[in-house]
């Protein structure tokens, strides 16, 4: 009984109207509304067609919100909840309203004690109760055990094929190995195969999925107007990083660095090696980036094309302008506490997902 009395408080404060907040910026006073509350650890969101939003939480429970009502979505995988691992990413394709497809990704429990990053597609019930024919079409080859790095963002390319995140899950030199997903960028079909244009399908020894490598831990990515991946990427103590993604490009990680171990000894073999790609912008101090998203739309004119991160450290969302892309703002509130995930919505405002207020966020101009 005190598990259901405590989900009931929880809603009820969920659901007690506030008044808008505010968030200073160069576009002028950002409104900030609570869309949803009450969540619990959330980690990504999206958008249906007729204004329901999906909602993940890392503990396993997916949630589907529609004008103020919440349901549990059920149909999830077997889910390792284990540290930085659990219920992931959440991606609604453009042909949903045909196909009703979802792919989410998650920490799949796999031999030994182990787990890694896989994709779960399946179709969302009419009434979005319940998932259908599920079916995991990926998951790493030989997970590993601990619950770090699990990267795990999902982007959808413009031909439909996926882009997939993975961390290094705390073994760095694995992100140099070719013969294993750790610390890449993977591009598949929706079945799970791996394109026969990807670099390395022809390579002897190299997993064929893999599109760029070299990669520390990504959990911020997203698609620009011209149709160019970007990810955002933990590094280390002062090296977390913004790559431009390019096919079959290694990243460096963890032979270069600009950033050192927590301990303050040095990584690798410097900043820069030849034929390790750079990245476009870094942080120092790191911030802790997570979730990334492009402006578009007519809401924010003179963002157009700006790339917004969310910060888990220092608690704000990070607008970078320019080319090459550095950070000009920090657009910061108490709304803004570990921000996971940042979208554009439908009505070209931006939504939030704040892990410690256990919110989504709508922001647009105050005026």
């Amino acid at each position: 009984m005190k598990h259901y009395r405590s989900v009931l408080v929880v809603l009820a404060l969920s659901l007690q109207p506030l008044a808008a907040q505010t968030i200073d910026s160069t576009a002028g006073p950002l409104r900030v509304d609570l869309q949803v509350g009450g969540l619990e650890e959330p980690w990504s969101f999206g958008f249906l067609p007729d204004g329901t939003v999906l909602i993940t939480e890392r503990a396993g429970r997916l949630l589907a919100v529609k004008d103020g009502a919440r349901v549990v979505v059920d149909g999830l995988p077997d889910i390792e909840v284990d540290g930085q691992g659990g219920l992931l990413d959440i991606l609604v394709p453009r042909d949903f309203a045909q196909t009703r497809e979802l792919f989410l990704t998650y920490a799949k429990p796999q031999f030994w004690r182990k787990s890694g990053t896989a994709v779960y597609r399946a179709r969302l019930s009419e009434d979005a109760t319940r998932l259908e024919d599920g079916e995991t079409i990926f998951e790493i080859a030989r997970g590993t055990g601990g619950g770090f790095h699990f990267g795990s963002r999902l982007v959808e390319a413009e031909d439909g094929h996926l882009f997939v995140t993975i961390g290094d899950r705390g073994n760095g030199e694995l992100a140099q190995d070719l013969s294993m997903h750790n610390g890449s960028v993977l591009r598949i079909t929706r079945d799970g195969d791996a394109p026969a244009d990807n670099p390395f399908a022809e390579q002897r020894g190299a997993l064929a999925e893999i599109w760029s490598y070299g990669h520390r831990n990504p959990q911020g990515a997203a698609m620009d107007a011209a149709g160019q991946l970007w990810v955002a990427e933990h590094g280390a103590q002062g090296g977390d990083e913004v790559n431009r993604v390019e096919k079959g490009t290694n990243y460096g990680w963890p032979v270069i660095s600009y950033g050192v171990n927590y301990d303050g000894s040095k990584i690798g073999e410097g900043q820069a090696k030849e034929g390790m790609a750079q990245p476009v912008h870094y942080w120092d101090p790191s911030i802790a980036p997570s979730g990334m998203a492009f402006v578009n739309g007519g809401m924010f004119p003179d963002w157009q094309g700006d790339a917004l991160v969310g910060s888990l450290k220092f608690h704000y969302i990070s607008r970078l302008s320019g080319d090459p892309l550095r950070e000009v703002e920090q657009l910061k509130s108490p709304e803004t506490e570990r921000v996971r995930d940042v979208e554009i919505g439908p009505d070209g405002a931006i939504w939030f997902l704040s892990v410690l207020n256990g919110g989504l966020y709508r922001s647009s101009p105050a005026d």
